[in-house]
């Protein structure tokens, strides 16, 4: 008997998803528990397993389209088996439909004694995702105006980011001329103001599509700008007691399954610096400064088509080799898209090492709503003065950006000095 994939609950708030790609195509054999599709949400791009083993029959829902969860995907069976007829989503509680919007009235003539009045828009009352109705506040899209594709005419994403692209690339609708009635009683015609008409020469060049990923950062870093004042303070590392550790001890810990990197290095002494510093494990609030009790280290790792920031859960409670599993775990989960919305979410402190691509330093942006972020630099050997000579070391820049509203120079310095004393004592 045929089965139905169903788009399966991304986590908790996500109710829609887009079809990124299928990674198999109608006809195709599918083992149990092979990569399907890809699905996209606001906060991660996944792969899709498929639970049951058979063939492709059916492929309900194309690439690019946005669908809510528990929508019927597609269908796999036994080759030449009819898909089920009933290829829509399971039946679900009716939304309660928006009352009609009343049309209007007609205006009455206006008249230099009368004051012209603009009717007020509408308030939307149907039922809508937490994404489209920030959308729609962010664009100012008046949602009476969009025509919702969803189930029982709901709006969907891809709904509100079709009409704003409309909006933005349909002509204007010229303004009619208006009867104007003067107190003399003679009327009089008030010609309309003509938009500047731009030649094709100077149109706009190729416009590429934003994902939702790519959408879901740019708004992202825009809001984290515009809610902290940020400051960025840099320091540089010796890395030659971590060398010297990593070289004698890499090989053990690839015994044990875990590739010893210099990431879980830095990791470990930022949850040292933090345990010593609990200020900069916060979030600002309007009621105060809240200290997070559980320290969960993001980690900014960049993927083929943007960047996506896991989280080490209770990073305080894991020495290096745990710190390390974790880490090769949740990078190559990134890499390989398998990541769950869970595992991008609860951070109280972000590192992005944006050396490994050549990078001396840089000034990276808070990931909202933590207090700061730590940017590590490349690790190279350099020439450095050490008491009146010279000598060659394995140095970087580590720059610290954070929230001037919840730390000041002295209390950011001081806790990068506490990770940088952790760096350069490695037992």
């Amino acid at each position: 008997m045929a089965i139905k994939v169903v788009m399966p609950e991304m986590g908790e708030g996500v109710v829609e998803g887009t079809i990124s790609r299928w990674l198999k195509q109608v006809g195709e054999s599918v083992e149990q528990y092979e990569p399907l599709l890809e699905i996209e949400t606001d906060k991660v791009t996944t792969e899709a397993t498929a639970e049951e083993a058979g063939t492709l029959l059916e492929i309900l829902v194309p690439e690019g389209e946005t669908v809510d969860v528990g929508t019927v995907l597609a269908t796999i069976g036994q080759p030449g088996e009819a898909s089920p007829k009933n290829g829509s989503a399971p039946a679900k509680e009716a939304a309660p439909k928006p009352e009609p919007i009343p049309e209007p009235a007609a205006p009455a003539p206006v008249t230099t004694a009368t004051a012209v009045s603009q009717p007020k828009p509408q308030r939307y009352t149907g039922r809508i995702s937490p994404v489209v109705g920030r959308i729609a506040a962010e664009h100012e899209v008046d949602l009476n105006l969009v025509t919702g594709t969803g189930r029982d005419g709901r709006i969907t994403k891809n709904d509100i980011l079709t009409h704003i692209e409309q909006r933005h690339t349909q002509p204007t609708p010229q303004p009619q001329p208006e009867p104007v009635t003067l107190s003399s009683g003679h009327p009089v015609t008030r010609s309309p103001v003509h938009p500047v008409t731009v030649s094709p020469e100077h149109a706009a060049g190729e416009i590429v599509p934003l994902t939702n990923m790519r959408r879901a950062i740019a708004e992202h870093m825009v809001r984290s700008v515009q809610t902290s004042p940020h400051v960025t303070t840099v320091f540089e590392f010796d890395f030659t007691a971590v060398a010297q550790h990593h070289a004698a001890h890499k090989a053990q810990f690839a015994r044990d399954g875990a590739n010893l990197t210099f990431t879980a290095y830095i990791v470990t002494a930022t949850v040292e610096a933090l345990k010593q510093h609990p200020l900069v494990n916060s979030t600002f609030t309007e009621a105060g400064i809240e200290l997070k009790r559980q320290i969960n280290i993001g980690m900014a790792a960049a993927i083929d088509d943007g960047l996506i920031v896991p989280v080490i859960k209770g990073a305080d409670g894991m020495n290096l080799l745990g710190l390390a599993r974790t880490i090769n775990d949740l990078t190559e989960r990134a890499r390989r898209k398998q990541l769950q919305p869970g595992d991008v979410q609860g951070g109280t402190f972000s590192i992005t090492n944006h050396g490994t691509s050549g990078s001396l330093f840089a000034t990276p942006i808070i990931n909202q709503p933590q207090c700061g972020i730590l940017g590590v630099g490349k690790i190279e050997k350099r020439v450095k003065v050490i008491n009146d000579a010279i000598a060659i070391r394995p140095l970087a820049y580590v720059s610290f950006t954070f929230d001037h509203r919840i730390l000041d120079g002295k209390t950011a310095d001081d806790f990068v000095s506490s990770i940088k004393q952790v760096i350069e004592t490695w037992p």
